[in-house]
């Protein structure tokens, strides 16, 4: 296992598309798969009925968090008694029982089949042609799937499998959390924030100023990619340590009620959320500043409505006499699923609006109905690669969108 690599959380991957006869199994009384020969790869050569505890996911664009629900799958060979017999056929079977995830696959959905480093499996049924199915098919190295068997990977130490910035948006997504920590700077992190999370604006700064060598004025796309890890790494650390200590408090205060431990946890997820964002906002901040571009962050347009940023400035967007044609508007998602929609009114005077996102391979589905709606993807350069040629030939990198803004700003 290498640090760094898929390997440290897998052990092996394959990869399905239902058929029609498939999705009815897995939904209904007939529970066994028959051709998954390749599973041997990472299941192993069953010795009687294997029998493997599982978590099932089912995914899709549409829901914010997945279907769970914990379970087993059974691997084993229908024709080992027959061998005993002196008759030499092997019939490998997995038994998947009914439960919320199987129910819902249909044909053509993908089917992940992933053994954990603790010989637990992982589940994944994901929705056919959506952006999490792509996703998933990207982080294993698979780029197409025609055969009507398992694709199997059981090497996922390449480079193809080196766990980078997007890949550990993946990763979250399918409910596997990437284990980076910074140790070295948990002291430090106590000892200024007085031990506790400190308002983003100011975590973000922090973390920024932790990476002495690295300026946006000569690379915006790279640095933006390069501040957001560090703080979500350094950011994971703090939270290990508070939370830690608070758990540690409820139990030691011998609490048996389960509801604070909840709240604690709930608590913990909304954190998360609500600060990757800011912290997005927070650091193009930085790149904007660094590139003398004017703006204006979450200013009132028509309704009150709150975009995140307006160029050259909110002042400038409700003067009529302004020329339409020099403003721009950019809304910040680190992650769109299907709410990328809520941007197409949030300022009127601007028809043509841009989305910095972070997210990976998102569908093609999804990019044509954005540029359909006039919505112009901007991403860090280092993510292009995770989308087809034809959508990279599309997407506007940071130091793009930048540029267009600065041309705007000090046109005649």
């Amino acid at each position: 296992m290498k640090q760094g690599y898929l390997s440290q959380y897998f052990e092996g991957v394959a990869l399905k598309r239902l058929s029609a006869v498939e999705a009815d199994v897995i939904r209904s009384n007939q529970h066994e798969f028959n051709g998954v020969e390749g599973l041997r790869d990472i299941l192993g050569e069953p010795s009687g009925k294997t029998r493997f505890p599982a978590k099932f996911l089912y995914l899709s664009d549409q829901d914010d968090e997945p279907i769970i629900e914990d379970g087993f799958l059974t691997w084993y060979d229908a024709r080992q008694k027959a061998r005993e017999r002196g008759v030499m056929r092997w019939e490998y079977r997995l038994y998947f029982p009914t439960n919320l995830v199987s129910q819902c696959a249909a044909e053509g959905d993908l089917l992940v089949i992933t053994r954990r480093a603790d010989d637990s499996l992982l589940a994944i049924v994901a929705e056919k042609d959506t952006t999490i199915e792509r996703q998933i098919m990207w982080l294993f190295g698979f780029s197409d799937i025609t055969h009507p068997g398992f694709s199997v990977k059981s090497e996922l130490e390449t480079e193809q499998d080196r766990i980078g910035f997007a890949a550990r948006v993946v990763l979250e997504q399918i409910g596997i959390e990437p284990e980076d920590e910074a140790p070295n700077y948990l002291d430090e992190m106590l000892a200024k924030f007085g031990g506790g999370f400190p308002k983003t604006i100011e975590f973000s700064v922090y973390a920024r100023s932790t990476i002495r060598d690295l300026s946006s004025r000569d690379n915006p796309d790279t640095a933006l990619v390069a501040w957001m890890e560090r703080e979500e790494i350094l950011f994971r650390t703090l939270e290990k340590h508070l939370l830690g200590e608070k758990l540690r408090s409820l139990t030691q205060d011998g609490i048996e009620d389960t509801e604070p431990f909840i709240k604690l946890v709930q608590s913990a997820l909304q954190r998360r959320k609500s600060r990757a964002g800011s912290a997005l906002e927070n650091h193009l901040e930085q790149v904007l500043t660094d590139h003398g571009v004017t703006y204006t962050r979450t200013g009132a347009t028509e309704g009150n409505l709150k975009p995140d940023f307006i160029f050259p400035g909110i002042g400038r967007y409700h003067d009529a006499s302004f020329p339409q044609a020099r403003l721009t508007m950019l809304a910040t998602k680190s992650t769109c699923k299907d709410r990328w929609r809520q941007i197409l009114n949030e300022a009127a005077r601007i028809p043509n609006k841009h989305l910095l996102t972070l997210e990976p391979s998102i569908s093609e589905n999804q990019t044509e109905e954005m540029q359909a709606e006039r919505v112009q993807l901007v991403m860090p350069r280092g993510l292009h690669p995770t989308y087809t040629p034809a959508q990279q030939a599309w997407l506007m990198d940071v130091a793009g969108f930048t540029e267009l803004a600065r041309q705007r700003q000090n046109a005649q």
